[in-house]
């Protein structure tokens, strides 16, 4: 199946205008003394310092890009300019000679320069996604507080059980008067008071009764 050409009115306007700046060039560039093969690698060095400037401008769009592309912009356009008749191209200046015979190394400066130069705003990398295993894994639970134990409840003290009144048996007083004769006998005799013990072996009574008789004998 055959495939029908269409011209393209912009790429034929460019292709035009650019071998009419080639040609101007050339022309400029063997006016000012440079002949044979040298005067048509002028018009290839200025187109390519204009390419490499544009191809370093759709990427960043620096202050060294913009300088290179006006010198490239004016070596062209000055070389159009020149030759529509401004200048005696059959007794060029002496200064157009200069520039033209520097263009080389200034071109191939600045085609390094641009070559060479690192981007400013280098395209940021991508990040790369993590795994789906670390993505979908949910994070532990937070282990929980320990319980706080409640605190002991106070036992509370009993109280003590208040004291019975002590009963003092009743002691007859004939029965005193005796005891204290027998407890006066006892201190003449050991020189010490008489103990309960002692005065219930004495009189033959009770503990209690003897404790009595002691305690009122004090």
């Amino acid at each position: 199946m055959s495939r029908s050409f269409r011209i393209d009115a912009v790429l034929v306007q460019a292709v035009i205008a650019g071998a009419l700046s080639f040609a101007h060039l050339h022309d400029l560039a063997e006016a000012a003394g440079q002949t044979g093969w040298k005067a048509w690698a002028y018009p290839v060095s200025v187109d390519l310092l204009l390419v490499a400037v544009w191809r370093r401008l759709r990427t960043e769009r620096s202050g060294l890009a913009w300088f290179w592309f006006l010198v490239a912009l004016v070596a062209s356009l000055g070389a159009n300019i020149a030759t529509a008749g401004l200048l005696d191209l059959d007794n060029v200046p002496a200064w157009l000679r200069i520039a033209v015979a520097g263009w080389p190394a200034l071109a191939f400066l600045g085609g390094t320069l641009l070559a060479h130069e690192p981007a400013k705003h280098a395209p940021k990398r991508a990040q790369e996604p993590r795994p789906a295993s670390v993505i979908d894994r949910p994070e532990p639970p937070a282990p929980a507080p320990a319980p706080v134990p409640d605190p002991a409840p106070e036992i509370a003290t009993p109280e003590p059980a208040p004291a019975l009144p002590v009963r003092v048996p009743a002691v007859p007083p004939a029965l005193i008067e005796h005891a204290r004769k027998l407890a006066t006998e006892h201190r003449t005799r050991t020189g010490q008071e008489i103990d309960t013990a002692t005065m219930r072996a004495r009189l033959g009574v009770p503990d209690d009764l003897a404790g009595a008789i002691v305690a009122q004998l004090a």
